[in-house]
């Protein structure tokens, strides 16, 4: 009987020291063990064994990069804009012995660093180089951060601005400064666009100067765009120096020929109109759907008044 009991002793014994003794960690994971409350290493991974009994006691760290969310902080810039910026950090374990031995709760320390020191870089930033320097002030709170869990073996991987929160007004404001920069660019784009216009009419004329030609040329190709609307009447005066080349047989005319083609056309139609004599014979006896006026009285120019008789024909 008493050597049954021992051997059911021993046999509970040796199982319950296997199971207090072996342990297994993943390859992303670190032990640290304490051997009577004493640090001794860090183990891992893989199969690893212990001083069974609870002499050995291990402390599972895990070293993959942890995704912090830092909440919305209220601050205010160099400028004096208040603003709410969140943003996410990026850290892992890069000691398993210190972040277990220097700091009870790496993760929440971490955290309240993050915190304290975005408020401080966005204090001491300006609020268009919160906009624009992104990356930069990034950068700078990663580097303040690890050098500040460096020794809790904390290694922060990178830190990122997710969202800028402006008040309504500084909004409005900004707004406006985008809407005039943009009326100032059409503005300059559109005074450039005249200048180059002008310069090119100014290269025009002094090619239809030497050619009169092509202003006639010119004047036909505007009457024959008008003409393709077809949804109104428009009236050109030509002058008569537009045909003076034709007349000249495609040849530019003197001055000289020009006036002279000016009066004979004058002449030619001053020679169409009537007489005087013949037209006050023609108001004399009525014209078709007019009215019939007498002679005047000889006395109307001795202040006597005159005796006019109207009568519709």
């Amino acid at each position: 009987m008493d050597l049954t009991v021992l051997l059911i002793v021993a046999t509970v014994s040796a199982v319950g020291a296997v199971l207090t003794s072996v342990r297994v960690l993943f390859e992303y994971e670190r032990g640290v063990v304490f051997r009577l409350g004493k640090l001794t290493r860090a183990k891992g991974p893989g199969l690893i064994f212990l001083v069974p009994f609870g002499i050995d006691r291990l402390k599972k760290m895990d070293l993959r990069i942890v995704a912090l969310d830092i909440a919305p902080q209220d601050t205010i810039t160099k400028d004096n804009v208040s603003v709410r910026v969140n943003a996410v950090v990026y850290f892992r374990v890069a000691d398993p012995t210190k972040a277990v031995i220097e700091i009870v709760d790496y993760y929440f320390a971490t955290s309240q660093l993050a915190q304290t020191t975005l408020r401080s870089v966005i204090g001491q930033s300006e609020l268009d180089e919160l906009l624009a320097e992104r990356e930069r002030i990034n950068e700078v709170v990663r580097v303040i951060i690890d050098e500040g869990t460096d020794r809790w073996g904390i290694e922060v991987t990178g830190v990122e601005i997710k969202d800028i929160d402006l008040p309504q007004e500084m909004k409005r404001s900004m707004a406006k400064q985008a809407e005039a920069e943009r009326e100032r660019r059409a503005k300059v784009i559109n005074a450039e666009g005249e200048y180059q216009a002008s310069t090119k009419l100014v290269q025009a004329a002094e090619i239809i100067e030497q050619f009169p030609v092509a202003m006639q040329l010119r004047f036909l190709q505007t009457v024959s765009e008008v003409a393709v609307e077809n949804n109104s009447t428009t009236i050109f005066p030509i002058p008569i120096d537009l045909f003076t080349p034709f007349i000249s047989e495609g040849k530019p005319a003197s001055p000289d020929a020009r006036a002279k083609a000016l009066k004979a056309a004058t002449d030619a139609m001053v020679s169409k109109l009537p007489a005087p004599d013949a037209a006050a014979a023609a108001l004399r006896d009525g014209v078709p759907g007019g009215s019939r006026i007498g002679p005047a009285d000889p006395n109307a120019e001795q202040g006597m008044p005159a005796e006019a008789d109207t009568e519709k024909v």
